[in-house]
């Protein structure tokens, strides 16, 4: 170490002490400071000296020396003297300083010799004892470095001497100390993956009946904490966790015994146990004690291990028997609370109708809104309230003529919103915010000349605004008012207009179901339900959405109750008890490794099952799903735990299964172009090398529902003639198999009159959800078209399911967009998307419009398919105008978009879409 030289000073002149009496003398020798004033010595280490602040004059200076809360004033001190005591000074705090330094580095070097000594060594056993270097075993080493401090005095410039004349041990440590531990970690896990690889090439060959891709190889030998796998349609999960359960045997990493998969249904987990000893045992592994349990299962057996007492799950929750008791607790409520059966049966009639459908066909269109009564109104608060009257048996006339003239210079004759004949009274709407204000120039203005109106002729007027109306006031006073009046109100949910059903109770009870279980999942109370509506509904929505919410605190209410009476519990209940006694430490899980299976399909209860059961060290959470195929919302699904993986189980490795082994190229970019188009979903690139048999995807347009049936039998007639003539490969010495698919049950019907076709054709119906896991060589899916019973459908993805769960889906028919994939996906060889001329489902056509596919009639000709490129909802057609043939949109008059017949747009310029509707008074629209 280099021996640094200390400054000495003397001062030469002597100067009248500070105090007035005496003299005083300053020195400063072996980094001590004296001052001695009046025969007063004090001597300070130059490092417990605060500040010594030097004052200059011409001749003269002054020093003031602070040592902690002492000061001493010294003045009379020559110029040139201060000067050099106050550079003396400096110099002497420098050198210690660096001497301190010094001494720091040098320790800190010990320890990081240490630390490093150590991390190799923990390196070096944790890669043979354990494998894979985890995110734990990387954080924990990464806080022990920062703990050594020895970083920041590599970068003082003061240092650099010091550290150029070390030992090369010291210079040794330097450089590896330089390199960051995530680093390492990363180098030394990709070159265990290289060696595992090599090394456990007979197992990797051997452990699935096909040879694992390198993509399930690293997914498999990485042993991470925390492990989510994105894994396309078809690209081999299960092969995948029955790989990484077996790797873990083979290399004695985890005893088989504390290896858990968890499944969703009983079938998967059955299947998960089968295959798991079907492949694993003849390798000579442990593969009988691997547990694999649905979640309820295994939720059931925590409970009862923590404490003592295992609960059983309520009988009627399957088979649709938790519909089913949702209607008894409905019926229940109806025939014994007035109150209820009144909004139960409003909100069925009418406001459970009025779903949010972004196609546009129950929005503000300019057309109106047409009643149950039969009549059309202005605006969507006018519907509400006539709605109501007529659900109430109200006698009331729409918009009639003022009993008395008002016709003059500025204004036209006067028409109330409302007439009720029996009590002679007018009612208007107005549309007023809860400020008095409107949004509506000069609005205010007609509202106080409608009233002047009202008390100069003495007539009765009955008001309501739009905020009493959304805030969910107006209707019960209107009701009071209207009963004040002698008018009875009589509920009747039957009382319809034609073409103005009620929605189903089967919908309406599925919708408070699935709403019941993600409100139950995520353990949110009536008073946390109610703060999301203030926060997230506005305007006819919040109306719908409140009403919703007060029928749902009184059906959930009886729905505990009914548990507690038959000493049960649900499914939600089971799986928050189980996550709570693994956080209370109630019972200790003994799992080391946890594997999950279609992760897509987690709720906010089983992620925090999942969780709390790998909290302690040393455990492994494997998730395998895919994103793109999370379709079971209704069942309390929540895809936000996927996409948002590391904000629920902390840092994880993300990996990727992009290769399917399942449908050709065509199919993949076809599919995932389709499905990418919501920017939510996690993107990844899907690849296949299996042979092409086009077309892979086309679409066929019938001309009627009735067409369907026939249309599919041809073209299914059509195949099994080529099969016969062997034009078409049979499929390993199997039938060629087609699966049709429709979006719901009522449509199984379509495969009718084809059973002469099964000699070489293996044919089959399910609905696209009970589809999951499926394939066939041809797949037809069948329904696509608009509408309520179309495809996507406009009924199942209630808005108001948001209040209940973490995060909305904000990208229209995310989960239909979904739903189609999965159906897409089935396809090992061949998709036909079947449609109806003129109902096209906006798949349909953005298929075509984005990604050009085929579109043919039943027989199998090519049809025209210029996408309109306005409302994307029609196909452009030749027309015959006064400047010749061009082609129009097949929606007009809905839509008058133009090209000319090469494809360019025509001149002149269309108006955008809806341009032409004659527009209502604009100052009603919104009320």
């Amino acid at each position: 170490m280099t021996k640094h030289a200390l400054p000495t000073w003397q001062p030469s002149a002597w100067g009248k002490a500070f105090t007035k009496s005496g003299h005083w003398q300053l020195a400063l020798h072996d980094d001590i400071v004296t001052v001695t004033v009046g025969g007063d010595t004090t001597a300070t280490a130059v490092e417990d000296v605060s500040t010594v602040v030097v004052t200059r004059g011409l001749f003269w200076s002054r020093i003031d020396v602070q040592v902690g809360e002492r000061g001493t004033r010294l003045r009379g001190i020559r110029s040139t003297d201060a000067a050099a005591f106050d550079q003396a000074f400096t110099a002497s705090r420098q050198s210690l300083y660096l001497r301190q330094l010094i001494a720091e580095f040098d320790a800190a070097a010990y320890q990081a010799t240490l630390w490093l000594n150590s991390f190799t060594a923990a390196l070096s056993q944790h890669l043979q004892t354990k494998g894979w270097l985890t995110t734990e075993f990387s954080t924990d080493w990464a806080a022990r470095k920062t703990a050594v401090g020895f970083c920041h005095l590599l970068d003082e410039p003061l240092l650099r001497s010091h550290i150029a004349e070390q030992t090369a041990g010291i210079a040794d440590t330097i450089a590896l100390w330089a390199e960051d531990v995530r680093a390492v970690i990363a180098r030394e896990n990709q070159n265990h993956l290289e060696r595992e690889t090599d090394e456990c090439r007979e197992f990797f060959d051997n452990v699935e009946s096909s040879l694992l891709t390198p993509e399930q190889t690293r997914a498999v030998i990485c042993f991470d904490n925390r492990m989510l796998v994105v894994a396309s349609a078809g690209s081999g999960k299960t092969s995948t966790m029955v790989a990484k359960a077996g790797y873990a045997l083979h290399r004695n990493l985890i005893p088989a015994d504390k290896i858990l998969m968890l499944a969703f249904n009983k079938e998967a987990a059955k299947q998960l146990q089968k295959r798991t000893r079907d492949r694993l045992g003849p390798l000579g592994l442990d593969a009988d004690k691997v547990v694999a349990r649905t979640f309820h299962a295994f939720g059931l057996e925590i409970i009862g291990q923590a404490t003592g007492r295992k609960p059983s799950l309520a009988p009627w929750l399957d088979g649709g028997g938790d519909l089913e008791q949702l209607g008894l607790i409905v019926d229940r409520l109806r025939a014994t609370d007035v109150v209820f059966r009144s909004e139960w049966d409003f909100f069925r009639a009418v406001l459970a109708r009025d779903y949010p459908d972004d196609d546009g066909a129950k929005s503000d269109s300019g057309e109106g809104f047409k009643t149950s009564q039969g009549e059309t109104v202005k605006s969507a608060g006018e519907r509400m309230i006539a709605d109501w009257l007529f659900f109430n048996g109200v006698d009331y006339v729409y918009e009639q003529r003022y009993e008395i003239e008002t016709v003059d210079a500025e204004h036209a004759q006067y028409r109330p919103d409302f007439f009720y004949p029996a009590i002679h009274a007018y009612h208007e709407h107005w549309a007023i915010d809860a400020d008095g204000l409107s949004p509506f120039e000069d609005y205010l203005d007609g509202v106080a000349w409608k009233r002047r109106i009202h008390r100069s002729n003495g007539t009765t007027l009955l008001e309501t605004t739009m905020a009493e109306l959304w805030g969910g006031n107006a209707l019960t006073n209107l009701g009071h008012e209207l009963t004040e009046r002698g008018i009875t109100l009589q509920p009747d949910a039957g009382r319809l207009a034609v073409g103005q059903k009620p929605v189903e109770n089967t919908l309406l009870l599925g919708t408070f179901r699935t709403f019941l279980l993600h409100a139950k999942s995520n353990c949110l109370t009536d008073e946390q339900l109610g703060a999301r509506l203030a926060e997230q509904a506005h305007g006819p929505v919040r109306y719908r959405d409140a009403s919703f919410l007060r029928l749902f605190a009184v059906i959930r209410r009886e729905w505990n109750e009914k548990l507690r009476a038959d000493d049960c519990i649900d499914f939600e209940d089971m799986l928050t008890l189980a996550a709570q006694h693994l956080e209370n430490g109630d019972w200790e899980s003994p799992y080391e490794l946890v594997m999950v299976d279609e992760f897509q399909d987690a709720s906010f209860a089983r992620a925090r099952l999942a969780r709390a059961l790998v909290a302690a060290p040393g455990r492994h959470l494997f998730a395998v799903g895919d994103d793109w195929q999370s379709i079971n919302r209704f069942a309390g699904a929540d895809l936000s735990v996927m996409t948002g993986f590391e904000s629920w189980f902390g840092p994880s490795d993300v990996m990727r299964l992009e290769r399917t082994f399942r449908f050709p190229q065509s199919i993949a970019d076809v599919s995932s172009t389709f499905v990418l188009q919501n920017p939510a979903q996690i993107t990844k690139s899907v690849v296949s090398s299996t042979a092409e048999f086009a077309p892979t995807v086309e679409i066929m347009t019938v001309q009627a529902d009735t067409a369907v049936a026939a249309g599919i039998r041809h073209r299914l007639t059509e195949l099994h003639g080529r099969v016969a003539s062997g034009a078409i490969p049979s499929a390993n010495g199997r039938k060629v198999s087609v699966l049709v698919l429709g979006r719901y049950r009522h449509q199984s019907s379509y495969l009718d009159g084809c059973k002469h076709l099964s000699d070489l054709l293996e044919m089959s119906f399910t609905t696209i959800h009970a589809s999951k896991g499926g394939e066939a060589d041809y797949v037809v899916i069948a329904g696509l078209v608009s509408g309520k019973w179309g495809f996507p459908s406009t009924i199942p993805n209630d808005p108001v399911l948001r209040l209940a769960m973490p995060q909305a889906e904000e990208f229209p028919k995310a989960e239909e967009r979904r739903l189609f994939y999965v159906a897409l996906t089935r396809a090992r060889r061949s998709a036909l998307l079947v449609t109806i001329d003129k109902r096209e489902s906006r798949f349909v056509m953005e298929l075509i419009r984005d990604q050009g596919v085929l579109r043919t009639n039943a027989i199998g000709e090519e049809l025209k398919s210029i996408v309109c490129p306005r409302c994307g909802r029609g196909f452009m057609v030749e027309r015959t105008g006064k400047r010749g043939p061009f082609l129009g949109c097949a929606r007009f008059p809905r839509c008058k978009t133009t090209l000319a017949l090469d494809g360019s747009e025509s001149v002149p310029v269309v108006k955008p879409v809806g341009g032409y509707r004659k527009p209502f008074t604009p100052h009603r629209r919104n009320r």
